[in-house]
């Protein structure tokens, strides 16, 4: 097996990739065989874990478990912090910057949501069994199959089941725990989803806002002429919808979200409209973002002039409600190198993609981090008719273990 590399752009050792991957996969193969062996059992813990609610915001019962689960495996310091993100240390060799293994505990379902996992042969049926119990219970496998004596390595391994990170979380689990870390981590993997080819090695990043334009208000007829924020909002809708994106970096802007008004006969003192700002380059988006607010101040300019005379203006607020940071691994630094190795390894073709996980926080550091999903292959995320099918997913949790244990080195 290669000694590791010293990476320039980082400054810290990352394992040498594509050269020595196939030779650590083949070292790999006794801990691979167990982790076939337990197959059964890790689609059990996805089924279970499925089982327990975890909206955004209310991922506590599913956190217990997980902290139940990283005791029973022996890890150290297994603690849950303030907002919720349950952590567990495999201690390496070394006392090197660990390596972090993440994989989020919230799903868009709300708490009411009838979340029992129907099964058909190898197809599993139910909301968020994909996303992202599949990933949870991926990383429990690979802390029980790196277990420190059998298979060990030479930095230590922090995993984490983190809070927050579909929607309105905005990341606020893996903000929250980079944030907080004593040492920055060598090396960050995300386990989110099913799937084995995929690498995530761009962050899309996303700026959220909420604009409110306020007025008096009044009766439509008796009030006529009192600037009217629905039509403000409106306006701004339509100016929003007719800006011209870059499509390199290809950046999205969407009006997700509106409303106002009390009543079909009555000008509405307030409306509001919700915009989604989505790219990979922060430039981009801070220049997409100036545009934006231009918009709000031109629809509440063209609403106020047509008032009639006496009666007051109508003024708007612009508030973030969400920021996902962005950034890049370059295609070409060990780690990605490793993932498409690793990737091959398995059997599967390496797709590079941009996407948006908790990986986007450690990118945004500056500490090298990927995504990637867990095996076994899924549909119908985020709708309650998410289903997942087991077949080969083995590979993807071998395909896992053999990057984690790149980036971390078999001692």
């Amino acid at each position: 097996m290669h000694a590791p590399s010293r990476d320039s752009t980082f400054g810290r050792p990352v394992y040498s990739g594509v050269i020595g991957v196939p030779e650590l996969f083949e070292r790999l193969a006794p801990a691979r065989a167990q982790l076939a062996a337990a197959d059964d059992r890790v689609v059990g813990t996805q089924i279970a874990l499925s089982e327990i609610p975890a909206p955004t915001g209310a991922e506590e019962a599913r956190g217990a478990s997980v902290a139940t689960r990283f005791r029973a495996l022996g890890l150290h310091d297994v603690r849950t912090d303030d907002v919720g993100n349950v952590t567990g240390l495999r201690r390496g060799a070394s006392n090197d910057a660990p390596v972090l293994v993440c994989a989020h505990l919230d799903t868009v379902f709300p708490i009411d949501t009838a979340v029992a996992v129907a099964r058909d042969g190898r197809q599993l049926a139910g909301p968020g069994i994909v996303d992202n119990s599949r990933g949870l219970a991926a990383m429990l496998a690979l802390a029980e199959t790196i277990d420190g004596t059998s298979l060990r390595t030479r930095r230590s391994i922090l995993f984490a089941a983190t809070v927050g990170e579909e929607g309105a979380g905005d990341l606020r689990g893996a903000k929250h725990l980079f944030a907080q870390l004593e040492r920055t981590p060598a090396a960050c993997i995300a386990l989110d989803g099913a799937g084995d080819d995929r690498i995530v090695h761009k962050a899309l990043g996303a700026r959220r806002y909420r604009v409110t334009f306020q007025g008096a208000g009044g009766h439509s007829w008796a009030s006529f002429g009192v600037p009217n924020p629905v039509h403000a909002a409106g306006a701004a809708a339509a100016k929003l919808a007719s800006l011209a994106l870059p499509r390199v970096p290809r950046t999205t802007l969407s009006v997700c979200r509106i409303g106002g008004g009390i009543s079909v006969n009555a000008i509405p003192e307030e409306a509001w409209l919700e915009i989604d700002l989505r790219s990979s380059c922060s430039a981009t988006l801070d220049g997409c973002a100036a545009e934006l607010q231009q918009c709000m101040r031109a629809a509440a300019r063209e609403e106020n002039v047509r008032r009639s005379p006496g009666t007051s203006p109508l003024t708007f607020t612009l508030t973030t409600i969400g920021h996902r940071p962005c950034g890049e691994l370059p295609r070409e630094h060990p780690l990605v190198r490793a993932a498409a190795a690793a990737t091959l390894a398995i059997g599967r073709a390496p797709e590079l993609v941009t996407a948006s996980t908790d990986a986007n926080v450690p990118i945004s550091l500056g500490v090298p981090a990927i995504a990637i999903g867990a095996g076994g292959k899924g549909g119908g995320v985020h709708t309650p008719s998410e289903w997942y099918d087991n077949t080969d997913g083995t590979l993807g949790v071998a395909r896992a273990l053999t990057v984690v244990m790149a980036a971390a080195e078999m001692a």
